[in-house]
């Protein structure tokens, strides 16, 4: 694992090998606090955080290390000044890791192809793998296993969580039911899926737009923002009228198990893809996913820089 870009790309060992490393540093982080002292992080952002930038600072801090936090307004390559492979050969020059968190996938692989230290996406239009691991991270600590289970998403499919999420379950053997719109816009990545089809093992993955049928027996049920950084606000009014009937309320938790949980990846917009009165609940585990986003980073960090 010498780059952490897509969860395509990892297998079942390197992932339940970073939860089981996350877990142990949640439960001893003091036997982790000097591992990367003398290291360090940039993370370069061309897109807004919280969670992201705030997980890796700290993780980074905690570790021993240190962070520079390099946003790409001011950057010649934002500005079209610098190709972004000549960027990534100069970080590579004064860093020992790069974070980058971007919209444009190809673009960011481009970075990660001319880049000599190793590198994370924090998050493309295409995937975003920490988040994905580190929710893994959760419904471990929440089921007690990441077999047989059933994972239902509703809303809009067509952005990175969802990819991502299809991906882990392909790997991990988590059925996975997609529901949404059968229209393209909102219909998750025919290569994601085509893909990952493939590669399961006595599981399913669906997508599909029947909403009793998707959440009935899930252990788990998920969404996301309708609203992503690549949708202009001018589409706000026609998207929420379309994905509506695809919001996670009680009347839809209540279709799932007795002890199902309620996930979502944040920043959340109650009363849009979810209510008050789910997000609010005892089932959600909506702060936990984001406390294990610091866990896991420092499990990334660590396993990409060899300090385990």
């Amino acid at each position: 694992m010498k780059n952490l870009i897509s969860i395509k790309e990892l297998n079942k060992k390197e992932i339940l090998d970073l939860i089981n490393l996350a877990s142990k540093i949640k439960k001893s982080p003091n036997k982790f606090k000097d591992k990367l002292n003398r290291k360090v992080l940039l993370t370069f952002f061309a897109l807004p955080s919280l969670r992201t930038e705030l997980s890796f600072d700290t993780a980074m801090f905690r570790l021993g290390g240190e962070v520079i936090d390099y946003h790409s307004e001011t950057s010649p390559w934002k500005k079209g000044k610098e190709r972004i492979e000549d960027v990534a050969k100069v970080i590579s020059r004064y860093c020992d890791i790069v974070m980058i968190r971007m919209n444009n996938h190809e673009q960011f692989l481009k970075f990660a192809k001319n880049s000599t230290i190793p590198v994370i996406n924090g998050l493309t239009s295409y995937e975003h793998p920490c988040q994905i691991l580190s929710d893994l991270l959760t419904i471990y600590e929440k089921k007690h296993k990441l077999t047989k289970l059933k994972l239902a998403y509703f809303g809009d499919a067509n952005n990175n969580v969802t990819h991502s999420l299809i991906y882990a379950c392909a790997i991990l053997g988590i059925n996975i039911t997609v529901c949404c719109p059968n229209k393209k816009e909102f219909l998750p990545n025919k290569e994601v899926l085509n893909y990952s089809r493939k590669l399961a093992k006595k599981i399913e993955i669906i997508v599909a737009d029947n909403i009793e049928k998707s959440a009935k027996n899930s252990d788990i049920i998920y969404t996301d923002s309708w609203m992503s950084y690549r949708i202009p606000k001018s589409q706000h009014n026609k998207r929420i009228k379309i994905l509506k009937k695809f919001q996670v309320n009680k009347r839809l938790m209540g279709l799932a198990k007795k002890d199902a949980i309620f996930m979502h990846c944040l920043p959340a917009l109650r009363g849009e893809e979810v209510t008050s009165e789910v997000i609010d609940s005892k089932k959600s585990v909506v702060f936990d996913q984001a406390e294990n986003r610091l866990h896991m980073q420092k499990a990334i960090l660590l396993k990409l820089l060899n300090k385990i």
